[in-house]
């Protein structure tokens, strides 16, 4: 049977680099949405860490529905959230301090959506992850940021490098999650589909 593209609606080599994993021929292609325009009133009108996920997911994938409509395309995105407010991707060493500063000692959620679209059909993913950050002291926190470059990382960390070792426990159903797909789900509606996996 010939399987459609898949499509993985995402610039992140951070996503590609998971989906990889799998062992799937894919593309990255850019969603065709501004994420920020889209945020900005979910955003202003309060709307849970859940709900910003979710929906970001989602306008990604149908984003490209309309030029890739036979394929099977991947949405997906990523908020952390220290209580009600929104860690987003800190940008600079300095902003990256200031969160991580901010997250010392404290419990915070990551929240990791995905959307997958193919031919009017819809399979949504979301997965939270609670993540407590051990005491550190400002050294600490400088001599991260330096070493590991958290400035493109909502929450300014890593898991998958130095990052780990900030953190005295995480509660997850699937690890990968944290990194930006949940690859355990996402295996399951690929193979849903049709894909062979492994």
């Amino acid at each position: 049977m010939d399987l459609p593209e898949l499509i993985l609606a995402s610039t992140s080599r951070y996503r590609r680099e998971q989906l990889e994993r799998l062992g799937l021929p894919f593309r990255s292609v850019a969603p065709a949405c501004d994420e920020e325009a889209l945020k900005a009133p979910l955003s202003a009108a309060g709307a849970a860490p859940r709900v910003l996920a979710e929906a970001l997911a989602l306008a990604k994938a149908e984003s490209l529905r309309a030029t890739l409509p036979e394929a099977v395309i991947i949405g997906g995105d990523q908020v952390a959230a220290l209580g009600d407010t929104i860690l987003g991707k800190p940008g600079t060493a300095a902003r990256a301090r200031e969160q991580l500063a901010a997250l010392n000692g404290r419990e915070h959620v990551l929240v990791t959506a995905i959307a997958v679209v193919h031919r009017g059909h819809l399979w949504r993913h979301t997965d939270i992850s609670t993540l407590r950050m051990r005491q550190l002291d400002p050294e600490q926190i400088h001599r991260y940021v330096e070493r590991d470059h958290p400035l493109d990382c909502a929450g300014s960390y890593k898991l998958e490098r130095r990052g780990v070792a900030l953190f005295e426990r995480i509660v997850c159903e699937d690890h990968s999650a944290i990194t930006g797909l949940p690859l355990m789900a996402l295996a399951r509606i690929l193979a849903e589909i049709g894909y062979r996996i492994p």
